[in-house]
């Protein structure tokens, strides 16, 4: 009897568990605040999942969640806004509204530089800008750093981060591993990434690693990325970036 009773409660003790866990689906209806109009294919992440979902012609979604995960809202030309999910819509599971807020955009007048081509391609080819940033490989290690020029300065930058990046790397890396984890996960929900890959603005990536846009940065720069890469990559590109410096940081850390 007495381990029938320690069966049964552990028994509860798990379903307990499992329940507090567990996701279930939740719907909403997004909109533009300005009309109240339903917007269509609006981007909704949930950002402790790396899950996502979008939006139908109505304005709806559903996507699984529980109390107090994050759902991450973005559309092109909107604000793009974080949810925490309330006891009440894991209850109620559906019935919430969004109201996406357009971005104010001041026109600016735009000066594209020309360039006065002779027609000789020796010639030409001096006048044009070239990306020159490139990526070093280091024999023996199973990855590579790109650099910004090919100057004996900028080679000397990428050696001194074999030699100690982990204390350049930790203030964010270290401090952030919960986060970090889910540099495994981006790739796994096709919805998260065609989000990244149509994006530049770096506003998901920080969402997702819950970073500033500027830590970003230092990040990429620390692991010796040039700066053209940082300015131009798309979203998807900048996620694969840091996890692969990431996973350097993690080598180089336990092997120092």
């Amino acid at each position: 009897m007495k381990y029938f009773v320690v069966f049964l409660f552990a028994l509860f003790s798990l379903s307990a568990f499992a329940q507090e866990e567990g996701r279930t689906k939740i719907s909403g209806t997004v909109v533009n605040e300005a009309n109240l109009l339903p917007k269509k294919d609006v981007n909704v992440i949930n950002l402790n999942t790396v899950k996502g979902t979008s939006t139908n012609g109505m304005g709806e979604f559903e996507i699984e969640a529980k109390v107090n995960d994050t759902l991450h809202f973005s559309y092109i030309g909107f604000q793009s806004i974080k949810i925490r999910v309330s006891a009440d819509w894991i209850k109620n599971k559906t019935g919430f509204k969004v109201k996406l807020t357009e971005k104010a955009f001041a026109i600016e007048e735009v000066f594209i530089p020309r360039y006065l081509l002779t027609g000789y391609m020796e010639v030409d080819t001096k006048l044009i800008a070239l990306n020159e940033a490139q990526r070093y490989s280091i024999s023996g290690l199973p990855y590579g750093y790109e650099s910004g020029g090919n100057s004996s300065s900028q080679v000397k930058k990428v050696l001194g981060a074999l030699s100690n990046p982990a204390d350049a790397l930790y203030n964010v890396f270290g401090k952030k591993g919960k986060e970090m984890r889910k540099l495994r996960e981006f790739k796994k929900d096709e919805t998260v990434r065609n989000v990244l890959a149509s994006k530049y603005d770096r506003e998901t990536v920080s969402a997702l690693l819950g970073i500033e846009k500027k830590e970003i940065k230092e990040i990429l720069k620390n692991c010796n990325y040039s700066d053209t890469f940082i300015e131009t990559a798309n979203d998807l590109q900048i996620m694969d970036a840091i996890k692969g410096c990431y996973e350097d940081y993690k080598l180089l850390k336990k092997n120092k």
